[in-house]
This record gives structure tokens, sequence and C-alpha cells, in this order.
């Protein structure tokens, strides 16, 4: 039997599960998932809506709607039998001499008056129903009871009717009664006699400054005078609390005209100068709040820089201490106290944020800025009422006691006779008070405190500032600062409306001192720089054979001033960058902190004045290269002569064998190569920098913060950059790297690699070439390039034969003097070999004029052959001590010339050549020039970066620049190579 149940049983379960595998797919493709929307306020009078269908059912017989729409209760005149919950009940009819039912909606009863709507039973004002006696039991008539308002009990019926109970103590010692009758004053649900000490009329507007307005608010109607009658009267320490609270609702103002919240405020404090004060703060009055720190005028900087806070601050070692421990006392709109807590996770940050990043507002040293944008309706829903706060700095004195320094609050919001004082730049002006709130919402209710708010006030921005004790060596502070500034809403649509707040915390130190520094290293340098341009002046009028001062000499004298006094403020800011970056992140015990934002525009402003001289001085030294007189003398001779077809005489001639062209060329194009060569690698510096700061995470030391350390946790809190750490930073890794690669250049790849400078000199020997330069109109350089083999227009065998010779010494030195290996000078010429030599040039560079050395039939280009071949022949015989009228002789400079960059003979009539181991003539090329240009990338690379907070745009752009002025000399040098030499720029590649 068994068994056969069980088969059974097996064949039922698998033939339901064949069923529902066949119908339930069928069922799935044609059911929707959509039903009509109903709302609990759409159900009607005799429905109720169901929570889980979430749609209006019907109630039950004699049922209608309750008060919540939910559920559905007896209609007046029936009794409730049954209730299992919900809408779930059963109504039963009363009979006709018990027609009230109880309060609890199960029996029903006979009422000794009427009923009420809701088929209760009613009584008159004074009394309470009684349904019940004292054991439990049901009467069989309520009764209605006076309660006995006689001095022996003072009792009056409470709210819900349905209890007697004392009522209020202001009724019974002003009236000995629970009536509050004329002339007595009632407010606020407290009793006041109209004689005596009441406090004089007031008005219950709340004042929104902002916007310009103020109008009554509800609040206030219904607890301002309540409030301070009650402080003033009974001392009740909550209704003072309250009174305070309405007080720094708006904005701490005081009008000596108008008897509004805070002009009570100050009345009660006024007329309780003889109680005692708290903790011997003369502003704290016993049983008042501490709203204000007085008006005196001065008060202000007397409270915020005369005593130090007994604690002390330090980034590193046994007795770091980087935590700021900030309590608040909280208290709630109608006064009473809620807790002590402390400022940590975000209870002044409005902005949400992880608690790390909250928490970093109070770590000592670091600069904090928080921004965000809140919707409006949010606001509304999170603060419903205000909190307002007391806020204090706790520490620890030398005994491990605990104590706590009351914080000022400047409210710039706040009025005083309807001026907002606070807003002054002079502190002496300013008001000090002590409680702030967030947000108020409930101000702003006019008519009813239930509804929205008409106006709200938020706490857009609140900033924490610390002041560093001057010359402190233990980390010493001035009481902290709270700025708080408040914005007035105009409720319309808070879903669209919103507002943006921000927090922070400043740090600052008195800067006196080191502007006092500054200034004097700014004049002494300044000083220098004016000696120093006056001697590059008068070195430049020596050179351009003049000694007259004209305008062209003042417009010099300010261009060398420029890029000198440039030189002084790039010293001054990178040492002043340097001293904060070491001093303020290398420290202990704090003794310095960093500049504030609006303190750093007077270094901003060095900065940009040390790029704009250097600017004007690089391009001064760019368009003296660009305007060089040089050209190259070949010494070359003919080897022989040549016979040679005469055109139009139809015969032959002899004529020298010409001198070929070619060494010349070559030697054109490598110094058109050498123009822009660099002891740097500009795109290796420009890449190094950036790497080190973004990838390594240098650019993290410039953080205003106290961590010397390179990286940076993603969740931690990243302090705003210090304009001034960016710079020291960046000025300090652009050196480094600049003098690493000069040094590696001169030490190893001049050395073992190429030398483009000794290997130009060399070549010019080697093709039996010199280069004549004039930096100025009498001044230049000479490289002796003639062969001490007589010739270089040779072959391979020969060229090495001579190249073995000289290095076995079998033939004479290089050296333009004989037995020496001097082959570049400095040159200072005399006035007439300036002038003949400017009679050949004219005929180099114009085309058509005037031919006094040429024939005036020949062609432009003829001209200029025979123009070059003159200049080509005057400049060699002047080497050669041809023109004794415009001889030359050869001397070393005196140590004092070599300093001072000048030379203290002038040629008259012979021109003098100075012996020059230092190959100078590179200063009318990149090379020679390297400082000016290092110092000019870097400045343009800090000034973009001051700009714009971005070192991968600054690398960039600086990199550009580098390259079009690098355009730029190269092609305009290039043309003027070709013009003053006479090589075809075609040949200059």
């Amino acid at each position: 039997m068994a068994t056969a149940v069980a088969s059974r049983s097996t064949f039922s379960v698998a033939a339901v599960s064949v069923f529902l595998l066949l119908v339930l797919p069928r069922l799935s493709r044609a059911q929707t998932f959509s039903f009509p929307f109903r709302r609990p306020e759409t159900c009607g009078h005799n429905q109720y809506f169901d929570i889980s269908a979430l749609s209006c059912v019907r109630c039950g017989a004699h049922q209608r709607q309750d008060a919540r729409g939910t559920s559905c209760v007896c209609i007046p005149g029936f009794q409730m039998i049954a209730n299992n919950g919900g809408p779930d009940i059963i109504c039963k009819k009363c009979p006709e001499n018990m027609k009230g039912v109880t309060k609890d909606g199960w029996n029903c009863i006979s009422c000794p008056g009427g009923l009420t709507a809701e088929g209760k039973c009613h009584c008159p004002t004074g009394h309470i129903l009684v349904e019940r006696d004292v054991n439990g039991t049901l009467l069989s008539q309520a009764t209605c009871n006076l309660c006995d308002e006689n001095e022996n009990s003072f009792t009056v019926a409470n709210a819900l009717g349905n209890r007697c109970i004392q009522c209020g103590p202001t009724f019974i010692k002003t009236t000995r009664s629970c009536a509050c009758s004329e002339p007595n004053i009632l407010t606020g649900g407290l009793c006041f006699s109209s004689a005596g000490n009441f406090p004089p009329r007031m008005i219950s507007a709340a004042r929104y400054g902002e916007l310009g307005m103020a109008f009554t608010s509800e609040w206030f109607a219904k607890y301002l005078q309540s409030s301070a009658a009650a402080c003033w009267v009974y001392a009740n320490l909550t209704s003072c609390q309250a009174l305070g609270n309405m007080c720094v609702m708006n904005m701490n103002s005081y009008d000596s005209t108008t008897f509004d919240a805070c002009r009570l405020f100050h009345f009660v404090f006024e007329n309780t100068a003889g109680l005692r004060t708290v903790h011997s703060i003369s502003f704290w009055r016993q049983n008042l709040p501490w709203l204000f720190y007085g008006d005196q005028l001065g008060l202000a900087p007397q409270v915020l820089s005369t005593i130090p806070i007994p604690t002390n601050f330090s980034f590193k070692g046994q007795n770091q201490n980087t935590k700021m421990k900030f309590v608040a006392a909280s208290y709630d709109v109608r006064g009473n106290f809620l807790k002590w807590q402390t400022l940590e996770g975000g209870v002044l940050q409005l902005c949400p944020d992880t608690e790390t990043r909250l928490n970093a507002a109070y770590s000592f040293g670091t600069t904090y800025q928080q921004n965000c944008e809140i919707p409006i309706s949010k606001i509304l829903t999170n603060f419903p009422t205000p909190i307002f706060y007391d806020v204090y700095l706790e520490y620890t004195d030398e005994n491990q006691h605990q104590y706590i320094w009351a914080v000022p609050v400047l409210n710039l919001n706040l009025q005083h006779n309807k001026v907002f004082v606070n807003q002054d730049s002079n502190s002496g002006k300013w008001l000090l008070t002590r409680r702030i709130f967030l947000v108020d919402t409930l101000s702003g209710r006019e008519n009813d405190l239930g509804s929205q708010p008409r106006l709200i006030r938020i706490a857009t921005q609140i900033s924490l500032s610390i002041h560093l004790v001057p010359n402190t060596k233990n980390g010493n502070i001035y009481p902290p600062l709270i700025t708080i500034s408040y914005s007035d809403i105009d409720i319309k649509d808070p879903k669209s409306q919103s507002v943006k707040i921000s927090f922070s915390v400043k740090y600052e130190m008195n800067q006196g001192e080191a502007h006092v520094q500054t200034d004097i290293a700014l004049g002494v340098l300044g000083g220098l720089a004016v000696l120093s341009s006056l001697l590059k002046t008068a070195g430049w009028k020596r050179r351009i054979g003049s000694l007259m001062i004209d305008l062209q000499t003042v417009m010099k004298f300010l261009v060398y001033y420029a890029g000198d006094l440039a030189n002084v403020f790039f010293i001054i800011t990178v040492g002043t960058g340097l001293y904060w970056l070491i001093f303020f992140k290398a420290q202990k015990s704090v003794s310095v902190l960093l500049p504030m934002p609006a303190q750093e525009k007077r270094f901003v402003t060095y900065v940009v004045c040390a790029f704009a001289l250097k600017a004007l001085q690089f391009l001064h030294k760019l368009i003296s290269q660009i305007t060089i007189d040089i050209f190259f003398i070949d010494w070359e001779r003919p080897k022989g002569k040549i016979l040679k077809a005469v055109e139009g005489e139809g015969g032959v001639r002899s004529a020298t064998v010409p001198v070929s062209i070619w060494r010349t060329y070559f030697v054109a194009n490598e110094w058109n190569e050498i123009q822009t060569v660099r002891k740097i690698n500009p795109l290796f510096q420009v890449l190094t920098v950036l790497f080190l700061l973004e990838v390594v995470g240098f650019k993290n030391l410039a953080l205003m913060d106290s961590s010397s350390s390179l990286s940076r946790s993603p969740p931690s809190y990243i302090a705003p950059y210090s304009r001034i750490l960016r710079y020291a930073v960046s000025t300090a890794l652009w050196l480094v790297i600049g003098i690493i690669q000069v040094l590696f250049f001169a030490v190893f790849y001049e050395r073992f690699i190429e030398d483009k400078i000794r290997q130009f000199v060399d070549l010019c020997c080697m093709s039996n070439i010199s280069v004549f330069l004039l930096s100025h109109k009498c001044f230049g350089y000479y490289i002796h390039g003639r062969s001490v083999h007589g010739h270089a227009d040779t072959n391979m065998e020969e060229m090495n034969m001579n190249l073995k010779r000289e290095a076995e010494n079998l033939c004479s030195q290089r050296g333009l003097v004989p037995n020496t290996e001097g082959q570049t000078f400095q040159i200072a010429i005399s006035g007439q070999m300036r002038q003949h030599y400017d009679r050949i040039h004219e005929t180099l560079t114009r085309k058509n004029g005037p031919a006094r050395l040429l024939s005036s039939s020949a062609s432009t280009f003829e001209q200029s052959i025979k123009a070059y071949h003159t200049m080509n022949k005057f400049l060699g015989s002047f080497i050669d001590h041809v023109h004794k009228e415009m001889d030359y002789f050869i001397k070393d400079k005196l140590l004092l010339e070599r300093i001072l960059g000048m030379e203290f003979m002038e040629p008259m009539e012979k021109s003098i050549f100075y012996n020059d181991e230092g190959y100078s003539f590179s200063s009318v090329l990149y090379y020679g020039n390297e400082a000016t240009l290092l110092i000019y990338d870097l400045l343009f690379f800090c000034v973009v970066d001051l700009a714009c907070q971005n070192f991968i745009l600054a690398a960039f752009l600086t990199y550009l620049q580098q390259e079009i002025f690098r355009f730029i000399r190269n092609t305009v040098g290039q043309k003027n190579l070709a013009s003053k030499t006479l090589v075809d720029q075609r040949f200059l590649i």
C-alpha cells in the first residue's frame, strides 16, 4: 500500500512539473507589468490606501478612512469589536441610550454633554473627560470634571483634555491662579506682570541685510518676548540661551533705535551688571550665553594678537604635535544644551567628503580649501532647525591639565547701527562674536512654523585663520579666528536652486621682517647693478669709439641695466623661494609659516619683473648676434698659371689658377651650424625637469602642508599649491639639471666626444681660412686660421702628410705670433682701420651706387666679386702688418680688464690684439650666452606655471619658444652671414 501511494505521489509531482513547463512560458509571454498609479490622497472618503497593493480599497460596512488614509475606522455611533491591524476591523452600532464612543473606540458610552465630529464625548474648557474609574472599570455614563484651580492645587486640563496638571509656575507666581488675565501679559505660554521690570516693547523681525529686507518671523513672534522676559525676570538658563540664539540668527546685529533680538539681549546684559562673570571673563555674564567681546574700538586686535595660546606645535621629532583639537558646545534653537563635540567629521563643513579629507582641515600647517555646490532642497531636508556652536580650542598645559580657549568669530554680516563694521579693512573697528550656526531655515517662516520658509540663511564661507606668534621658536600661535559669511536665499523653487559653499583653513605670520630683508637685498644688489651697468656702458662706448653721451648711450645703459636688474630679481626670488622651501618643510618646532596667496603678490611681481627684464636682455643679445660683421679671410694663393680662352678676342692667354671657394663655403657652413649650439640639451633639460616634477613627485614639495614626502596617497587630502614653493622647486631642479649638463659638457663631452668651438678653430687652420668678426664698431674677434703648410687646397695624401708633420712638430706652430699657439684674439681696431673697412664693406652690401674702387660699368655681381677680393686682400695685408698707418700690436689683457669686461687702453693709431685663450668669440653665439639662455628659459617656464599652475603646459610652451627663437636665430643669422661674407645662401645647408 505504501509503495502504491508513493508511486502515485511521484507520478502526480511529475505531471504537475510537466504542466508548469508547458503552460508558464505561454503565460509569461502574455503577461504585462503595469498597473494604475494611485496616491493616498486620491482615495475616496470610504476608501483606504492599501500599502501592499498600492491601490485604493473600499472600507468595510459602517467604516470610513482614518486620518492617515492607510486604514479604516468606524463611523460615528459605531463601536469597534474586532481589529486585526490595518484595515481589518469590524464595527457594531451603539445602543440608542449610549450613542457616544470611548476615546479608544472599543466601547459605547453615554455622554454628559454633546458629541464631537468623531462621535466622542465633549467636555467644556477647563474640564477633563472621565470614562473609567481608578481601577479601569468602564462607567455607564462619562463625566466632565472641573480641574481645581484653587491655591492648594493650581491645576488645569492638559492639551488632550484627559488629565489635570499643574499650571505653569509663571502663572502661579504672577496671578496666584492658572489664568493670565489683564493687565498681565501672556506670551509664549508664560505669564508676566505688566508692572515693574518687564522688557520694553519689541519687534519680531528677522533681518536679512544681504537682501535688504526684514519681515516678521513666526518663530520670533512666538518666542522672542517670552524668552527675553523669562531670561531677565527669572534668569531661566534655556530662555537666555534661546534669546541669544535669536540674536545670532539676526547676525548679532545691533541697532540702538530698535528693540529686536540683539537689542533685547544687550538690554538684559546691561541690566544684570550686578551678577558675577563666568570664568572671570567680563563679556560672559552669569546665566547668559557669551555672544560678544564688547564694542570698544581697538578691542579686536588685543583679543587676536596679545596673548598666545600656551601650547606648542611641531612638525617632526619626539614632541610632534600637528593636530588642532577644536571642540564645540552645541545648543538647539530652544536653548537646550546638546553635547560637547569635536569639529572632526565635518561638523562645520557642509560639503560632503571622506572623513580623512574632512579631518585634514585640523592638521596644523596644512592649508585647507573645500568648495562645493549644494541643492537648496537638500539643505531644507537636512537642516529643519538650526544648531548653534560655541567653538573652543582644546590644549594641555605643562602639568597635563586640559583647558579650552574660546575661539573668536568675525561675522561679516554683522551690522552695528546699520554699518557692516566687520567688512572694514581696519581690524580696530571689528566687533568679534562667539556663537555661530550653519543653516537657518526657521526664522524665515512667516505665518506657520510647519510651512516652507520664505527665506533661509546659509554660512556659505567659513575661514579659520591661524596666526603664528612673531619670532617664536616653539610653534606658538595666537587665538584662531573664524571668519564667517552668510548668504540669504530667497526660496522660489528649491529643486532648481543651489548654493556654493566654501570652507578654508589658512595660516599666516607677520611678513614685515621678510619684506624689510628683501628690500635691503634689493637696494644693495640694485645699487651694484647700476654700477655694473655703468661699467658695461663705458666699455661699450670705448668699443664703438665714441666718448660723447647721447640718447643712444642712455638707451644702451637702460638695456644693460635691465639685464643686471633681471639678475637681481632672479637672485632675490630664488633665495626667497629656497628659504621658504627649506625652512618651512624641514623645521621641527614651527617657527615660520608660508605666505598666504595674498602675500605672494609681491613675490610674483618680482618674478614677472625678472622675466620681462631678462627677455629684454635676451632680445638685445639676439639682435646683436644677428647683426655682427663677419668676413672669412682666405690665405690660399694660386699654385700657377693656366691658358684661358678670351671671349670676343678669339685667342688665349695665361691666367692664374683660381683658388677654390669650397673651403670658404665649408667654413661658412660650420659657422652657420654652431650659431645655436648650446652647452646643454634644451629638450633633455625640459623633459628631465618635467619627469622629476610630475613622475618622481617633486611637485608635492610645493603643497601647502608640513609633509616633505614626494608622494601622496589618493585617499588623503591634497592641499593647494604655494606659488612660492612651486617656483622654488622648479628653479632648484632647473638649475641643478642645467649645471649638471654644463659640467658634463665641459668635463666629459667636450674632452672625449666633441668640442665644436675648438673644432671650428682647427677647421679654420686646416682650411687656411681666418675669421674676422666685429661685434662692435671698433671691437671684435679674430680667429687666425692661416695654415702653417702654406696651402690647404690639396689632395688627400698631401693633407695627411701635413697633419703628420704637425703632429711630429716638424713645422712651425699655428699661432699668429711665431712659435706660439695663440689663434684666437679679442681685437680693438683703430678708427682709421674701421673707416677703411667700411668703405670696402659698402660695396659688399649695396646693389648699386658710385664705385670708387670698382669699374662703374661692371655688373652688380662682378662688383661684389671684386669687393670680396678687395676685402680679402685688405684684411690679409692688415694681418701681415702691410699697412703701417693701420698697424696693430699684440698684448695680454690685464686681470682687472678681464674681470670688468672692458679695455683700459684705447686704440688711437694702432689697433690692439688681445690674446684670448678662452675662445670668447663664442659670445656672439648661443654657446657663449648659456647663463642668459638658461635663466631666460627657467623664468619663462616659471611665469607660465605661476599663471596656469600646470607644469606640463609650462614645459611644452618653454620648449616651443626655444625652438621658435632658435629658428629665428638660425634663419636671420644665416642671411646676415651670406650678406656680410658674400657666401651664396644656397650653399649654407
